[in-house]
């Protein structure tokens, strides 16, 4: 498996790259080759020679390079010129990557329009799955929120097309899971119930998973869903939240196209967002 590592080359995605724990977990599901990604906006150092100001970002990423290759992994990186996220995403297709991984650090107003930029929009236009790996906010020398990212899931699911693909990471994710909440919120806007009840529905799933020997809970919301799964997450303290990014119906992509960009944007710790198959 092939995993792009996005970075800016900020003391922030310099937390992801240098955190071995979080390499290692990266290993675990399988990712042998890894690709470093950094972008230089179009709009950025108008006026200078573009050589020079990609060589002193090469330079600066053979750092990270030697890191990566240190913990084991086959490593190529990318310095390359445009818009950030659609970059990012284009290489991710390019090379057939399983994961893209981009750290942020979250809430603020500020950090909010860093998001914009780059994390919301990969979640929004990504095709490959995305980790968003959460970096503490307002630290100097920041680290990651989470060391151990696949440890402990917490996976939404409105029983969608794609929230069902969603689950299917698991089949990886479960060499580094130990535990996971299956969390589903109902909503007004929720068609009429099928034979098989949530219950049921949650029931097969946790079952899979304690196949795997995952240790599983269950839990039923009901109302907003992007701030019921947050109110889960700050219960039971996963070390990531797994969702689909759209849903199967056109209401259900308009419905969990919105709660992915809430979770991305308000969560506490890690969000992997899977695209449609």
């Amino acid at each position: 498996m092939k995993a792009v590592l996005a970075t800016d080359l900020s003391a922030a995605s310099e937390a992801t790259i240098e955190n071995e724990t979080c390499l290692e977990c990266l290993g675990r599901i399988g990712i042998e080759e890894m690709h470093l990604v950094t972008v230089i906006p179009s709009n950025v150092h108008a006026g200078m020679p573009a050589i020079d100001f990609e060589k002193r970002r090469r330079n600066a990423i053979r750092s990270y390079e030697d890191v990566i290759e240190r913990a084991g992994f086959d490593v190529e990186t990318h310095v390359v010129r445009g818009t950030p996220h659609r970059r990012i995403r284009g290489i991710a297709e390019t090379i057939g990557a399983s994961l893209t991984v981009v750290g942020s650090r979250g809430k603020s107003p500020l950090e909010n329009r860093v998001i914009g930029s780059t994390a919301r929009n990969l979640a929004r236009t990504t095709e490959t799955p995305l980790l968003v790996n959460r970096i503490e906010r307002e630290a100097d020398d920041p680290s990651v929120v989470r060391q151990h990212l696949f440890q402990r899931m917490l996976y939404a699911t409105d029983f969608s097309e794609n929230a069902d693909h969603a689950f299917e990471a698991f089949s990886y994710l479960r060499h580094a899971t130990q535990e996971a909440t299956l969390v589903h919120v109902e909503t007004p806007k929720d068609p009429e119930p099928s034979d098989d009840d949530p219950d049921t529905r949650l029931s097969e799933l946790a079952a899979q998973l304690e196949e795997w020997e995952i240790d599983t809970r269950i839990e039923r919301r009901q109302g907003d869903p992007a701030a019921e799964i947050l109110a889960v997450e700050d219960a039971v303290d996963p070390t990531t939240i797994l969702v689909g990014s759209r849903g199967h119906s056109r209401l259900r992509r308009l419905l969990l196209g919105s709660v992915s960009e809430d979770l991305v944007a308000q969560s506490n710790g890690n969000v992997l967002l899977v695209p449609p198959s």
